[in-house]
């Protein structure tokens, strides 16, 4: 160990001295920190990630609606014994040939897209059963006649039929039979499904009562567009007859328009700038 002589220890004692005096001599000012800088700092990054989260919350929301408002209907259901139609235009389906053949009748394309669905008459037993007619509710159709439908109609069988429409309508009308909670209508913009409603939503009991009493006149508005309707069942069966149809709108969306929530969005955003310029003032 190297040992350090009194002349080494005397030159350390005056440097030492002369480095106090140095550091006396330094205004403290020059080592400050520059906090309203920091602060402008903290305060410009902070408002730049408010600013940048609600554009990309705005455009989130705004493609969210944009994406489901088409997609979404909001279906009002009123159903009765004995209830009659609210749309313009009437379809008996009487000028389809019986079986699963299908065709078009009044407008309305009609295919039978999978199991043992038919255009039938009277009843076949654990198969299917007409559907009842009462309050003259078929006048429209051509048939005054109370009692169980004597004409043509459908029935799904185990499976489904669609009907397909020309144009974007908005109203759908049927008789619907023996209403059951397996019985299923769906609505469709082309590919896209855009509500369902099922044999509860017509009938809370919807136990398949074969009788007058199981028949319900169903009107179902849609403040979306649809092209097609598919009736579907997993049991023996969904008979309908007497559609009818609109393209008219009933009812109108209560979702915000994408346009008003951009536009809201916007002023936030112009919020946040004038807080900003507000706390410059303030500063100045």
């Amino acid at each position: 160990m190297r040992r350090m002589t009194p002349f080494g220890q005397t030159e350390l004692f005056v440097s030492a001295r002369r480095l106090t005096i140095q550091l006396r001599n330094v205004d403290p000012s020059a080592f400050a920190v520059d906090r309203s800088r920091d602060d402008r700092i903290r305060s410009q990054t902070m408002e730049y990630h408010v600013i940048r989260s609600l554009l990309f919350a705005s455009s989130l929301v705004v493609a969210f609606i944009g994406a489901t408002g088409s997609a979404n209907a909001t279906l009002i259901v009123n159903s009765a014994v004995g209830g009659a139609p609210t749309g313009t235009n009437y379809v008996n389906f009487d000028n389809l040939p019986f079986g699963n053949a299908g065709g078009t009748s009044g407008g309305i394309g009609v295919s039978f897209s999978s199991g043992d669905g038919a255009v039938v008459t009277g009843a076949l037993l654990n198969k299917y059963a007409a559907p009842y007619l009462s309050n003259a509710n078929g006048t429209l159709f051509g048939d005054p006649n109370n009692g169980a439908d004597t004409t043509p109609y459908l029935s799904t069988g185990i499976g489904s039929i669609t009907l397909a429409f020309s144009s974007s309508q908005q109203y759908l009308g049927l008789l619907w039979g023996s209403v059951d909670n397996y019985n299923t209508l769906s609505f469709y913009d082309g590919v896209t499904l855009v509500g369902s409603i099922t044999g509860t939503d017509v009938w809370a009991r919807a136990n398949g009562n074969q009788g007058a009493n199981g028949t319900f006149y169903v009107n179902i508005d849609s403040d979306v567009g649809f092209d097609s309707v598919i009736a579907s069942s997993t049991n023996y069966a969904f008979e309908f007859d007497n559609v009818s149809f609109n393209s008219a709108a009933f009812i109108t969306r209560s979702v915000p328009e994408p346009a008003s929530l951009a536009l809201f969005c916007t002023g936030l955003v112009g919020l946040v700038g004038l807080n900003r310029a507000r706390r410059r003032r303030v500063r100045t």
